[in-house]
């Protein structure tokens, strides 16, 4: 089943039957992110980093059991059928494909390829700051972009800031942190348009969790030859954050310059987990429909409390509290529930990413006595 059309079974089976399908995967439901606390007494709900709560599944832990007899290796021995697999999924050549340390190390390794020395990047903020943060300590100049009024991203307002010293326009779409949207036909308009300019990078870490049927991957601009990057990750819907493996996909001759500025050879165990995880269409499935049914109690909880959020397209919840944010994470800390760092200027406004169904209910209890 390609994504399409786990994502047509997604908005068709978690929309219309209220989630019935969840009953086949229990047993996966019985896994627990709670953490200790500093006494190892009370379970603590980690909704701070978007992480999916319940992997890696069943197959994949068996999987990177077995593979310990090949971690005397190095990755070269098993590196081969990944890449394979991923140039398959996203109909593209093996050239086409670098593999990196999460999508956070492509994020860097395109920030120092064409930001060092000076080079200006075009962003979004607020935007996810690895790439950004990262060029600028090699010489970049990054063009910050308020977000527009829907908190999305202003791209008439980004289009206005390029320049001949423009080396790069990154984009995360879903927006992290605040879950936004582009439309499909605007954002591929605008990337088309831009990259006769200047490179485009489309950030889709949360591609997977959009529920409209046809919206593209900009890797569809990458087939037509454009100079468009696209970071893919491991980390969120396959549960491997711990990990540590994503990908980019790219033009050939783009692939290969990314490729010099890779520092971090991907594992044998992060290799197998993700050739695995790419096979387990129930878990992959599982996961949209627990993302979806945890985002839904986070609402309630946000409207049980009339407090202003931005529907999301991710695993996470933008939502504004009204107080200091470095006040509510130590307020709900105390509450033994972890939340979003600062995302300035939105000072007064949380993160909060899907979580266990225990989760929920503590993040339910926990902020509405810190608010109530």
């Amino acid at each position: 089943m390609d994504t399409i059309d786990r994502r047509k079974w997604l908005k068709t089976a978690g929309l219309s039957s209220g989630f019935t399908l969840l009953g086949g995967f229990g047993t996966w439901a019985a896994t627990s992110n709670a953490y200790m606390d500093s006494e190892g007494e009370n379970p603590i709900a980690k909704l701070n980093s978007n992480e999916n709560p319940y992997g890696p599944s069943k197959r994949v832990r068996s999987t990177i059991t077995n593979a310990f007899d090949k971690a005397c290796r190095y990755p070269s021995l098993v590196f081969r059928p990944l890449l394979e697999q991923i140039a398959k999924k996203e109909g593209v050549g093996t050239d086409h494909i670098v593999v990196t340390g999460g999508s956070t190390e492509g994020l860097k390794a395109t920030g120092l390829t064409y930001g060092i020395g000076g080079g200006e990047i075009i962003a979004a903020d607020p935007t996810f700051q690895a790439m950004l943060r990262y060029a600028e300590g090699f010489g970049a100049y990054v063009h910050r972009v308020p977000v527009d009024e829907q908190m999305g991203h202003d791209l008439e307002a980004m289009s206005q800031r390029i320049n001949n010293r423009t080396r790069l326009v990154f984009i995360c779409n879903p927006n992290n942190p605040t879950g936004t949207l582009l439309d499909k036909d605007i954002l591929r308009d605008f990337c088309s348009s831009v990259s006769k300019k200047t490179v485009v990078f489309s950030d889709e870490a949360y591609y997977d969790f959009i529920t409209e049927s046809d919206y593209p991957s900009m890797v569809e601009l990458v087939k037509e030859g454009m100079n468009v990057i696209v970071s893919k990750t491991f980390s969120k819907v396959y549960g491997l954050a711990g990990m540590r493996i994503g990908y980019l996909v790219a033009r050939p001759d783009i692939a290969k310059r990314l490729q010099k500025n890779i520092m971090a050879m991907t594992n044998v165990l992060a290799i197998e987990a993700a050739k695995e995880a790419l096979k387990d269409d129930d878990f992959y499935k599982f996961s949209l429909l627990k993302n979806l049914e945890a985002k839904n109690r986070i609402y309630q909880t946000l409207d049980d409390l009339n407090l202003t959020y931005v529907k999301s397209h991710t695993n996470f919840v933008f939502f504004k509290t009204g107080r200091p944010i470095t006040q509510m994470i130590a307020e709900m800390k105390k509450e033994n529930v972890m939340i979003g760092r600062p995302f300035p200027p939105f000072y007064e406004w949380a993160r909060i990413s899907s979580g266990t169904a225990s989760d929920m209910s503590r993040f339910d209890l926990a902020l509405k006595k810190v608010l109530g």
